[in-house]
């Protein structure tokens, strides 16, 4: 079961990766827009969060098996329609689709794993889902950059759609059914719940992209901003009220779980661009090819990948508080020597890649063990919407981190320099008498500092982590399957 899910992983991350060193090329040949180009970007990444939430919560009451083969099916279509596309509106319409399936697959994956393994050796199982997942981040760029130079951008979508007919037929075959459905197939659907969680997202994305917002009317942004809050709200009041909502509350009163998810959203925010940044950098101004771009890259997911495969051995000898901080500090160190070593020319590879390396290794080592500890800290029968929380705050935080990222490299810079810098021909332009060449890396520059700051803030939060939060022991691990009141009721006091 895990290998054919781990077929899944690849489909979903290979191509979530590659496109980013991609996305010059596609903006070149498609024509697109500044305001297209995010969105080729953002379509996929709002879709998912959107829906994580609602899929945790179905597959809790259908069963995971079925909507996970759902997802597989949408996304393997969504990725043959991308490389169809004859138009930047086609290519992001296609990318919501992929996205749709995407949340069904990344909803259930987690979830499938913890039920099937036993609690001894989750931490492990969750590492190795991790370092698959990683493993794909680093296969994406360098498969990304050389289908693209090679074959075209379309090239990154065909290589996905056989692995993802392969994912299909695997999971067919080796998927159990598992989950607790029963008593819970009668529970109703919060429609409304969805509803205010969808549109709270895409107005929160709105008000973030002020680039694209703005070309319709200045005060779009700040209105978006206002809903959002509004939005939220009502959101948690509905949630608050309803007996079966797609959020429960009380999990979110544990302060185990509250404080890992809102270190979850620090590391996603703070970590997740970094590869945007270095591809944009070494294409708008280096004048990189994107195979170029997609090497320079490798070393983020090849951190992600060694330090993944060992934090599930880790998980059994430390704490979380201890390896999910010492994690947020590795990746703030890398984060801040990556935005000190760019300039206005090409940055050599060995000067950027022990940075680039040490922000991908932070991430590994916090993922697995803030992973395992919410998903042992919840009861079964809750684990579809514990990690559809953990998801959709993960993707929130990958949503976050893409926004500001292209909101803010290209402030200041004017319409030319904004397309130039999207389609990686900004050395190309006379932009130096301008000075904006000189403030499209300054903004790059200034955006790590941000994300330094934001990785170190999680930093902080890890160290309130209760030391008690571990690996469960013999009658710690029967716990994890006890009824709901029970099982929350044992874990509010830590």
């Amino acid at each position: 079961m895990f290998a054919a899910t781990a077929v899944g992983v690849v489909a979903v991350f290979l191509n979530m990766s590659g496109l980013a060193v991609a996305l010059p090329t596609i903006t070149r040949e498609l024509g697109a827009d500044p305001g297209q180009a995010d969105w080729i970007l953002l379509g996929y990444m709002l879709v998912t969060t959107a829906l994580i939430l609602v899929f945790g919560r179905v597959a809790d009451i259908v069963g995971r098996r079925s909507l996970y083969l759902a997802g597989l099916v949408v996304f393997t279509a969504g990725t043959g329609l991308a490389a169809l596309s004859p138009s930047a509106g086609f290519l992001i319409a296609a990318r919501v689709v992929q996205g749709v399936g995407a949340a069904a697959v990344i909803t259930n994956n987690t979830a499938l794993l913890t039920d099937v393994f036993p609690a001894r050796t989750l931490g492990r199982a969750l590492g190795w889902n991790v370092t698959v997942a990683a493993t794909a981040q680093v296969a994406g760029p360098v498969v990304g950059g050389a289908a693209t130079q090679l074959l075209g951008w379309r090239g990154l979508f065909v290589v996905c759609v056989p692995i993802g007919l392969v994912a299909i037929g695997a999971s067919v075959l080796a998927v159990p059914a598992t989950g607790t459905r029963a008593g819970r197939a009668r529970e109703p659907f919060d429609l409304p719940g969805a509803l205010l969680s969808t549109a709270m997202l895409t107005a929160l994305v709105l008000t973030l992209t002020p680039g694209v917002t703005s070309t319709v009317a200045d005060w779009l942004p700040w209105s978006c901003g206002a809903a959002t809050l509004a939005l939220f709200t009502a959101f948690v009041a509905v949630q608050t009220r309803r007996s079966h909502p797609l959020v429960d509350v009380a999990l979110l009163r544990t302060r185990a779980i509250a404080l890992v998810l809102v270190a979850v959203l620090a590391n996603a925010v703070g970590s997740y661009a970094v590869v945007l940044l270095a591809s944009l950098h070494e294409q708008a101004v280096g004048g990189a090819t994107s195979l170029e771009a997609g090497v320079l890259v490798t070393p983020v997911a090849a951190g992600t990948l060694i330090t993944s495969a060992a934090a599930g051995s880790l998980f059994d000898r430390f704490t979380p508080r201890t390896l999910t901080t010492t994690g947020m500090a590795v990746t703030a160190c890398g984060l801040l020597g990556f935005s000190l070593t760019l300039s206005t020319t090409t940055v050599p590879f060995l000067a950027v890649a022990p940075f680039l390396f040490l922000v991908g290794a932070g991430t590994g080592l916090f993922m697995t063990p803030s992973t395992s500890a919410l998903m042992l800290s919840v009861p079964a029968d809750r684990r579809g919407m514990a990690n559809g929380l953990r998801s959709t705050t993960q993707n929130v935080g990958y949503l976050l981190s893409t926004a500001l990222a292209l909101a803010f490299t290209t402030t200041g810079l004017s319409g030319p320099a904004r397309q130039a810098a999207y389609d990686g021909t900004l050395n190309t332009l006379n932009v130096l008498a301008s000075g904006e060449l000189d403030r499209f890396v300054a903004n790059i520059r200034a955006t790590g500092f941000v994300l330094t700051g934001i990785v170190a803030v999680g930093g902080v939060i890890c160290l309130a982590f209760p030391t008690s939060l571990r690996a469960p022991r013999t009658a710690d691990a029967v716990a994890v399957n006890t009824p709901p009141e029970s099982a929350t009721s044992r874990r509010a006091t830590p």
